[in-house]
């Protein structure tokens, strides 16, 4: 053991000084512990009591933010989600003839804090009846949270036309665009948190549905890809695409969709009523030469048919991809395997 040094009045600092020396000298015993080693055992003491106390603290936190998630509370959304000024997002529904669904996804979007504007893109022949125009905004009023009601309108087309859904919008004030089906259901706080990421690489896509590719054979000198859903995504632990249906993108992708990629492509969605999704992420893979972003959460289908519920929806995609990588004259797509996670809602991360 380490000697302690003290000083005594007279004596050179130098020189140690020890009270169980000087006690054996006077007494000729020695009789206890000197008094700096009790103290160091108490401090000692002290300190483990401490860290004890520390770590009892940080438990009850930790199981109360558990129980807290477990009841459904969630902490506040930050002020660059919630405020308009700090950002926000546009919400972009596409619908056709499903108004019940339309409702509910309307008053859920609504609710939304990060929630800007929502805008429903408006396919079909006859415009939306005055009635349902005039209950959707009385909804949006009636379920925002906040005293800024997002802005609230119907995009109208001439046309049955799955090109409409990228349209450029006048008037926006957000760059960031969630574009959502209208039987698509995104928690809020998910939501909040899959719009973070995107304002971390703006320039991709991020989203909640991941679909992949991969080279399935090639024969002179042409190359043929097999597009892959969910289950390929979950056995291969790779991804290359996050489908529009549930995702954030730039607003500037509107124009370049609609004005800049090749009028081919537009063709080729209005004749087959199919792949927009796929489009949209050819265009932005080929613009931004980086991979989508995949973010986990769990989204709600509250519709039960649609075109993907066809037989033949794969064989269509898988072509839709192939036609579409000739028009390009190259495979933008890039996989990943990269997933978001919001780890406050995780046991391990």
């Amino acid at each position: 053991m380490s000697a302690i040094i003290g000083l005594r009045d007279g004596v050179s600092a130098a020189v140690p000084y020890s009270p169980a020396k000087e006690k054996a000298a006077t007494r000729g015993v020695y009789h206890s512990r000197s008094p700096p080693m009790r103290r160091r055992h108490l401090l000692s003491g002290a300190r483990v009591k401490l860290l004890l106390a520390a770590c009892i603290a940080f438990a009850t936190l930790l199981i109360a933010g558990r129980i807290g998630s477990i009841m459904g509370w969630n902490p506040s959304p930050s002020s660059s989600v919630s405020s308009p000024s700090g950002g926000g997002y546009t919400v972009l529904i596409n619908t056709w003839k499903r108004n019940s669904l339309l409702k509910q996804a309307v008053a859920h979007y609504a609710y939304c804090s990060g929630t800007d504007a929502i805008h429903v893109v408006w396919s079909e022949r006859d415009p939306p009846s005055e009635s349902l125009k005039a209950y959707l905004r009385k909804i949006v009023v009636s379920k925002s949270q906040s005293a800024y009601k997002p802005n609230f309108r119907f995009d109208l087309n001439e046309e049955d036309n799955l090109n409409n859904r990228f349209k450029p919008i006048k008037d926006l004030r957000t760059d960031a665009i969630f574009s959502v089906d209208d039987d698509v259901i995104v928690h809020c706080s998910t939501l909040d948190f899959a719009f973070t990421v995107w304002q971390s690489a703006s320039d991709t896509m991020v989203g909640f549905v991941p679909r992949m590719h991969w080279l399935d054979k090639e024969k002179d000198g042409v190359a043929y890809y097999r597009n892959g859903g969910w289950w390929s995504v979950w056995w291969m632990g790779t991804y290359s695409m996050v489908v529009s249906k549930a995702a954030f993108f730039h607003r500037k992708y509107l124009d370049l969709y609609t004005y800049q990629m090749p009028s081919s492509i537009h063709d080729y969605v209005t004749r087959e009523r199919n792949c927009e999704d796929i489009a949209m992420s050819l265009l932005v893979a080929n613009a931004t030469s980086a991979p989508p972003i995949w973010v986990k959460g769990k989204i709600h289908e509250i519709g039960a048919s649609g075109i993907s519920s066809l037989n033949s929806h794969s064989k269509t995609r898988n072509k839709c991809l192939n036609d579409f990588v000739s028009l390009y004259g190259t495979m933008p797509l890039i996989s990943t395997n990269v997933k978001a996670v919001d780890s406050r809602h995780e046991w391990f991360w």
